[in-house]
Parts: C-alpha cells; sequence; structure tokens
C-alpha cells in the first residue's frame, strides 16, 4: 500500500565569521536550527542535514577540538526542533566515544529521541590524519515510515556502503556529503533501485529517484527542498514484465503507477491503494523484480554452459 514519505533536505554553507572554535560552532548550529524551521513549514517526515554542520568552515584538523557525545548539547538542540515539528532528523556531526572520535550521522526520532548513529565507514585520508576513527559496517535503521539508511561523503565512492545498505533493506539512502555527488548520486539510485536524498553545502543537494533521475535540486536561492515519496515501490526489467501492464492498470486503474524509463529497459511500479501493496501486485500479475531477473538470466546462461 502507498507509504507517502516528505523529505526535507537542507543545503546549508555555515554561518562564517570569526572567533573561537566554540562561537563558531554556536552560529553554525543557530543557522542550522533556523533553517529547519524553514523546513518545518513543509511538514516534512524526515528532514536531512550536511555532513558535519556544526564545524562547517572550520576545517577538520580544528572540527576535532568540537566532537561531542551523543547525546550532548548538539543532539539535544536538534532533538528539540525534531519533537516540536513531529519529525524524523539526520544530524550529522563529530561524534566522540570514548577516546574515539567518529564523522556521524545521528537520527532523531519525531518524539526527539536518539535512534542511534552511522559512523562512517570510509572517511578521507585527511580525516584519518585529524584523528577520525573509521566505522565498520552500514547502518539500516526502522523508522515509522519505513527502512533508511545513512551514506556520508567519501562513502559515495565505495560499494562496500552503498551495496551494503541495499543489502540491509534501505528504501532510502540519506548522503549527507561536503561534496555535491552528482552523476555518481543517479548511477547509485539507478543501480540500487533505491530513492537517495542528499544534503551538502551551499547547493545541488538533491532528490534521485530510483530510477537515476533528479526531482528535486536545491540552488542559492532555495536552501531547502521537499518532496513526497513513495516508499512501496519496485524497479523491473521490461522484458516479460510489460505484458501484464494492460491487466494490471484495467483492474486497479490509477491506484497503479508505472514510471518507465525506456531507455534503460526498466521501469519502477508504484502502488497508490491503500489495501494492496507492490509485493502484492508482483504475486498477483507474475511480476519479476529487476534483481530478480537478472539472477535468473545468470541460471540460465550457467545451465547453457554446461551443454
Amino acid at each position: 500500500m502507498a507509504r507517502y514519505v516528505r523529505v526535507s533536505s537542507i543545503s546549508f554553507g555555515g554561518a562564517g565569521g570569526g572567533g573561537t572554535v566554540e562561537e563558531r560552532v554556536k552560529r553554525n548550529l543557530k543557522g542550522a536550527l533556523e533553517l529547519i524551521d524553514r523546513a518545518a513549514l513543509d511538514k516534512p517526515d524526515i528532514i536531512v542535514l550536511p555532513e558535519v554542520f556544526p564545524i562547517t568552515g572550520i576545517g577538520i584538523e580544528e572540527g576535532v577540538k568540537a566532537a561531542q557525545t551523543v547525546p550532548g548539547p548538539i543532539t539535544d538542540a536538534v532533538a528539540e526542533k525534531a519533537k516540536r515539528y513531529g519529525t524524523y532528523i539526520i544530524c550529522p556531526m563529530l561524534e566522540r566515544e570514548g577516546d574515539k572520535i567518529y564523522n556521524s550521522a545521528v537520527l532523531i526520532d519525531r518524539r526527539g529521541e536518539v535512534v542511534g548513529s552511522y559512523h562512517k565507514i570510509h572517511p578521507t585520508i585527511g580525516e584519518i590524519e585529524a584523528g577520525i576513527t573509521p566505522g565498520t559496517d552500514p547502518v539500516v535503521f526502522e523508522t515509522d515510515f519505513g527502512r533508511i539508511g545513512c551514506a556520508i561523503c567519501f562513502d559515495l565512492n565505495f560499494p562496500d556502503v552503498m551495496i551494503g545498505l541495499k543489502r540491509a533493506g534501505a528504501e532510502a539512502i540519506f548522503f549527507s556529503s561536503m561534496f555535491r555527488g552528482g552523476l555518481i548520486l543517479s548511477i547509485w539510485a539507478f543501480a540500487l533501485g533505491v530513492w537517495i536524498v542528499s544534503s551538502t553545502p551551499g547547493e545541488m543537494s538533491a532528490i534521485v529517484d530510483p530510477l537515476g533521475r533528479v526531482q528535486a535540486l536545491s540552488w542559492n536561492y532555495n536552501r531547502v527542498i521537499s518532496k513526497v515519496i513513495n516508499l512501496d515501490y519496485a524497479v523491473m526489467h521490461i522484458d516479460y514484465n510489460h505484458v501484464k501492464w494492460n491487466e494490471m492498470k484495467a483492474k486497479y486503474g490509477s491506484g497503479v503507477e508505472i514510471d518507465v524509463s525506456a531507455p534503460e529497459g526498466v521501469f519502477c511500479l508504484y502502488s497508490h491503494m491503500t489495501d494492496v501493496t507492490v509485493d502484492d501486485l508482483i504475486e498477483e500479475f507474475g511480476l519479476e523484480r529487476r534483481d530478480d531477473y537478472f539472477a535468473r538470466a545468470n541460471r540460465v546462461r550457467e545451465e547453457a554452459l554446461k551443454r
């Protein structure tokens, strides 16, 4: 059945100005909280902020001095907003755990409670030299609207993170970053068949659909982007499935959306119904997900090689 989720992404390039690290972190936090207030006008289910936003403009060498525990002052301030607006918020920051410092994405729920942290698996060389400890495993969080994963900046270049999130069941991946990602976002969204929502400083935060197409993009005039996405979906190849389209539409009409990307020979099936899921449609009409089809094609090939 349809699972509509309003996602919001904030592009925040830092508050600027001089002073001590502590003073600059406070200004960055204040600026980010103001943009959360702006994003809340769209009544989102989840808001994502850029990578280590509290130290934007400070630099990692100085920024590690501002690492905080979770919970701590930064997450407490963001949690107050999450509770006030009844939304999840992804709060990326430098997190201190004992004698280790991680580049983290902290998920806070609608009640203002910390759900958990994802630790960046692939920090840059510069981050590691500055004292950042790499994370070890992809993390998928259960929310009241679906399963989400987080990736951070340099992670985007490494299949173990992105494929790991898909295998762990992520239906949407939230990407907090210092670099925009660009074409790589679309490549991963298409390859994995998942929604990707990015948040970067300045501009070009993006919401990318499971067929790799950019559905929303931030610029310097719109620091907040929001969009309703449907998490009841499946990506399929056209082969064998397209002959079922007319029958499916005849029975369910507008309750079924068949979003075709012809050049790639694929489509994304969405259910807009309250009582029928995409899984139900797959079972009823004998449809086959893209990954399952490719796996079947490989099995047929392997059998042919034995002849």
